[in-house]
C-alpha cells in the first residue's frame, strides 16, 4: 500500500522515526515534508497529503504535528477527507474500521514514540467494516 507522510516541524522527528517502520511492514512511503525541525505552517502538509489521497496518489495518509489536531482540523476541510486523531491503538483501530479514516493524525508532544508506532501499526492493518450501520453514517458526511 502506497502512504502518504506530512509533518511541520513539530512532528517531524516522529516522522523520520515512523518512514523505516512503515517500510517494514511492505508499504511504500511518500515523503511530502517537511525535511527539517524549522519552522513551518502545518496546513501546507496536511493539504499536500490530502491531495494525495484525494487524486489517489496514496490509499492512506499519516500526519504529525505537535497534537494531531491541528493537522487534523486543516485536512477535514475536504469532504473526500475522514482525518482521525488517535492517541492509543484502540482509537487507531476504530478509525479504520468504523469511520474508514484514510488519514492518521497523531502528535510528537503528546505521545511516547512506541506508543506512536503501535498506533500505527494498527492503523494500517485495520480494515473498514464494510457495508452496514458504519457506512450509512459515512454517507452522510460524504459525497
Amino acid at each position: 500500500m502506497k502512504i502518504a507522510i506530512g509533518s511541520d516541524h513539530g512532528g517531524f522527528h516522529l516522522k523520520q522515526r515512523l518512514i523505516p517502520v512503515i517500510e517494514s511492514l511492505g508499504h511504500q512511503v511518500e515523503n511530502v515534508g517537511c525535511y527539517d525541525d524549522s519552522s513551518v505552517d502545518y496546513p501546507d502538509y496536511a493539504e499536500l497529503v490530502s491531495q494525495k489521497i484525494i487524486a489517489k496518489d496514496a490509499e492512506l495518509g499519516i500526519l504529525i504535528c505537535g497534537t494531531g489536531i491541528g493537522m487534523s482540523i486543516a485536512a477535514n476541510r475536504h469532504y473526500e477527507i475522514r482525518a482521525a486523531v488517535c492517541h492509543d491503538e484502540y482509537t487507531a483501530e476504530m478509525s479504520r474500521e468504523h469511520n474508514n479514516a484514510n488519514i492518521l493524525c497523531i502528535g510528537e508532544r503528546v505521545l511516547d514514540p512506541e506508543l506512536a508506532e503501535n498506533i500505527v501499526k494498527v492503523y494500517l492493518a485495520t480494515e473498514f467494516e464494510q457495508g452496514g450501520r458504519h457506512q450509512r453514517r459515512i454517507d452522510k458526511f460524504s459525497r
